[in-house]
């Protein structure tokens, strides 16, 4: 990730060397997820697609545009058009903003501001729902910034016909649609506006020459919220937050100032400021974030520092933490492999500008943000977007603590001189079956978050898990894992196309933190059970390479699917019959009631 489009990022820069941003990022080597996406501007966009591209590819998505003509946004989303129905957008983000909302006058009634608010709403649903059916594709809509001026005075959020109170009650109308449709996301220039201003947000100059929405000096912080939102589809969230000690999350070197030493507290400024960035990063793990620490430290005086009574954070928030005089960046690559993670997954918070300097260049793909001061430490992470959920299901919360229990099965695992004997010590005990309603959301994530162990490499949005899971072309399997440890929830899917007598394999992926726990033999077993009872005979397996997914290059083989093709570029095919006899695993097989379909 490029230090220049690492927020906070000075914006007058980014836009006048963007054409020297993009040709860096296009030519380092990282691979990146392919998106086609289609920008519907209210406003002109001239300037948002090249910006959008650039802070994409720093954050791993490669993307491809259409680009309507200014304020065609509803007609061209409405009706297609040729050129936008052959290209075939993933993704949809309309660009619309506060002027391309019809307003109440104060001469209305309350009851014709309510049938405005209607009449609108009803017209943008519309444009969504038509969007969906035309291309199944993800879309991101835009809410409202608040507008220019007030007719009423502050009269005006409250009065129903106030253009304050007609575009609040827009924007909760939008929420409103968003939480009940999947594959629907708001982007918030609502709030996006308060940050950067309102009258630094519009601009009248610009609009009254350009028809340009917002105001130049504000596209990349717009462009990089909405790449936020793209690299969450594309399954390019950060999933750690590493953090270290001394002077990050307290004042002062606790080996040297022992505990009582420490400016954490109410007492000072500065130890409010450090309370309040504990405080944080605790509500940040509540959102399944993995907690980790790197600290040059003695791990006794870390210990003591963490169980300060004024601190938030403490020893058991943390699922791993490196204390030592190792180097930092070494002791991050260890900390992600004994997760089953990759080095990009992390986001390293440090008050040191030598020791992020190291991890920068030596943890590739980490964010490493610039930590300067601990009044700004909450801002700087916060607002660089790293962590930007799409939603918060059951097992999004759970997932630090998920982390947390594999830190003691690899413990455990240290006590076992045979690895079997260590499996049966789990008790482990799995539900597999086809897709329960309940967790369409949670398959469509780990769709499009696996990169290690997934064959195919295939990407599926949530309308598209739904339409799967209502097809009986399909056989789908979706598989949960719990041990004496905890439950990791769903951690395997598979979906396998029938045709006839055989079955492809489309899409076979695993959650990484419980590889080699037999979770794939049995996933295998149950395939082959689940396809014999829809008269397949035939299973057709494939394995398209990457840079990332290497792990699983032999797993079809380990598997005893024989291998009948392998092309130049490592493409490989294999097959396997449904009698096969299937495969040792400590694993306890249990069917649930959310296994079943309703």
């Amino acid at each position: 990730m490029l230090k220049e489009l690492t927020y906070p990022f000075d914006a007058e820069y980014i836009l006048q060397n963007r054409r020297k941003l993009k040709k860096t990022l296009a030519n380092d080597g990282t691979s990146r997820v392919k998106k086609r996406i289609a920008i519907l501007g209210g406003a002109t966009t001239g300037i948002i697609r090249p910006v959008l591209e650039i802070f994409l590819l720093d954050k791993g998505i490669e993307p491809e545009f259409y680009e309507s003509e200014y304020n065609r946004f509803w007609q061209d989303g409405m009706f297609g058009t040729p050129e936008l129905d052959e290209f075939r957008p993933e993704i949809v983000f309309i660009h619309t903003g506060v002027r391309n909302l019809n307003m109440p006058a104060p001469t209305d009634t309350a009851e014709s501001a309510e049938a405005l608010l209607e009449s609108e709403y009803a017209r943008y649903a519309a444009l969504w729902q038509a969007l969906g059916a035309r291309y199944n594709c993800v879309i991101i809509q835009n809410n409202f910034q608040p507008p220019a001026y007030r007719l009423l005075g502050n009269l005006d959020g409250t009065d129903r016909r106030g253009r304050v109170n007609f575009v609040n009650r827009m924007n909760l109308r939008f929420a409103d649609y968003a939480a009940a449709n999947r594959g629907f996301y708001i982007h918030d220039i609502a709030y996006l506006s308060s940050v950067c201003g309102l009258d630094n947000w519009d601009s009248p100059e610009e609009w009254y020459m350009y028809k340009q929405s917002p105001a130049t000096a504000c596209v990349p912080m717009l462009c990089h919220s909405v790449a936020n939102i793209v690299k969450a589809i594309g399954g390019k969230n950060k999933k750690v937050l590493t953090l270290d000690l001394d002077n990050t999350l307290w004042g002062g070197v606790v080996g040297d100032v022992g505990q009582q030493g420490l400016d954490l507290g109410e007492e000072t400024p500065v130890g409010q400021a450090y309370r309040e960035f504990q405080h944080y990063v605790k509500e940040v793990s509540q959102t399944g974030i993995v907690l980790t620490v790197a600290s040059k430290n003695d791990e006794e005086n870390a210990l003591d520092g963490l169980r300060h009574p004024d601190g938030y954070l403490h020893p058991e928030d943390f699922a791993v933490i490196k204390a030592n005089w190792d180097r930092k960046d070494g002791n991050i690559l260890q900390t992600v492999a004994s997760l089953d993670l990759l080095p990009d997954s992390v986001v390293f918070a440090d008050d040191n500008p030598a020791e992020r300097h190291i991890v920068h260049e030596n943890v590739a793909g980490a964010a490493v943000p610039e930590m300067t001061s601990p009044e700004s430490y909450i801002r700087t992470v916060d607002r660089g977007g790293y962590f930007e959920p799409l939603s918060l299901s059951g097992e999004d919360l759970k997932r630090n603590e998920m982390y947390r229990e594999n830190a003691k099965r690899a413990e455990l695992s240290l006590s076992f001189a045979d690895y079997g004997e260590y499996l049966k010590s789990l008790d482990m005990v799995a539900a597999v079956g086809d897709f329960p309603d309940i967790y369409l959301k949670r398959i469509a994530q780990l769709a499009n978050k696996s990169n290690q162990f997934n064959l195919t490499t295939r990407r599926y949005t949530e309308t598209e898990i739904e339409e799967i899971a209502k097809s009986g072309e399909y056989i789908r399997l979706c598989g949960k894992l719990a041990d004496r440890f905890g439950d990791n929830g769903v951690v395997s899917v598979i979906i396998a196309k029938k045709n006839g007598d055989e079955a492809d394999i489309l899409l076979w992926i695993m959650s990484c933190r419980v590889l080699k726990r037999g979770m794939e033999q049995l996933m295998r077993n149950c395939l082959l059970e689940a396809a014999r009872d829809a008269g397949v005979k035939t299973l057709r397996g494939y394995y398209y390479p990457t840079q990332k997914n290497g792990m699983v290059r032999n797993l079809l083989g380990d598997l005893g699917f024989e291998k009948i093709s392998e092309d130049a570029e490592g493409n490989t095919e294999w097959t396997i019959s449904t009698d096969a006899s299937p495969l040792e695993c400590f694993i306890e097989k249990t069917d649930h009631p959310e296994n079943e379909r309703k």
